[in-house]
C-alpha cells in the first residue's frame, strides 16, 4: 500500500485519492473521505456505446452514440495502528468505525429518510418519489474528478481492538461513472463529467503527432 506522505524531505507530497459527497441542488460540499493509503492499483473498464459495425453489414458503419460506460474498481486499506501508537496504546474511540460509517452513508439512505418513507406508505401514498441522493465524486488527482455511483462496497475487517472495533480494514470499491447520458442538463454531475472528458481530450492532444513509421510502415495503404 502507498503511504499518503513520503518520508524524504525532498520528495513531492503525495496527493490522496478519495470520495466527496455534494448536495447537487445547492452545490454544497457535505463531506470527504480521503484514502488513508492510496490503492496500489486502479482498474478502469470502458465499454463503448455504439451502433452498427456488425459483421456482414457493409451498409452500416460503426457509430459512437454517446460516452462509454466506464467502471472503476479499487481496493483501499485503512489501519488504525498509527493512531494507536500516537495515543500510547489507548485505542481511539470506535476504531475505524467512523470512517466505515462515512463510506456506508454513500450507499444508504438516512434513518430519517426511511422513517419518512414508511410514514408516507402508512398514510396511503401509492407512489412515493425517493429523496434525491447526494452526488458522489471520485477524486483521483486533479485530472480525474468524476461523478460516480458506488455500485459495490466490500468491507473486509482484518483486525480488532479489545472492544471488537475494527483497526485494520480493506475496502473494495466498484464505481460506475455518471455521464451526460445519465444526468439532467442542469445537473452539477453533468458539468463535472464534461470537464473530465475535456481534460482527457487535452491530455490526448499532448501525444506526439501520428507517425506510422514507428509501426514499420512508410505510409498507410
Amino acid at each position: 500500500m502507498s503511504a499518503p506522505v513520503t518520508g524524504f524531505a525532498g520528495s513531492p507530497r503525495m496527493l490522496r485519492g478519495g470520495l466527496a459527497r455534494i448536495d447537487p441542488t445547492i452545490r454544497r460540499l457535505l463531506d470527504v473521505v480521503a484514502f488513508q493509503y492510496n490503492p496500489d492499483t486502479v482498474t478502469r473498464t470502458l465499454q463503448p456505446r455504439a451502433i452498427g459495425g456488425e459483421p456482414g453489414d457493409r451498409l452500416e458503419m460503426w457509430r459512437l452514440t454517446g460516452p462509454p460506460h466506464e467502471t472503476i474498481k479499487l481496493d483501499a486499506e485503512l489501519d488504525a495502528a498509527d493512531e494507536l501508537e500516537r495515543l500510547t496504546g489507548t485505542a481511539p474511540d470506535h476504531g475505524l468505525l467512523p470512517t466505515l460509517a462515512c463510506l456506508e452513508r454513500i450507499v444508504s439512505p438516512t434513518a430519517s429518510d426511511l422513517v419518512a418513507t414508511d410514514a408516507l406508505y402508512d398514510s396511503g401514498q401509492l407512489e412515493i418519489i425517493p429523496v434525491q441522493a447526494p452526488l458522489t465524486v471520485l477524486v483521483w488527482g486533479v485530472d480525474r474528478v468524476v461523478p460516480v455511483i458506488v455500485s459495490s462496497l466490500t468491507i473486509t475487517e482484518e483486525a480488532f481492538d479489545p472492544h471488537l472495533r475494527p483497526i485494520r480494514v480493506k475496502v473494495g470499491l466498484e464505481c460506475k461513472v455518471l455521464t451526460t447520458n445519465d444526468l439532467p442538463v442542469d445537473h452539477l454531475g453533468r458539468s463535472l463529467y464534461l470537464a473530465y472528458r475535456r481534460g482527457v481530450e487535452r491530455l490526448a492532444a499532448q501525444q506526439p503527432s501520428a507517425d506510422v513509421r514507428v509501426l514499420g510502415l512508410a505510409t498507410l495503404p
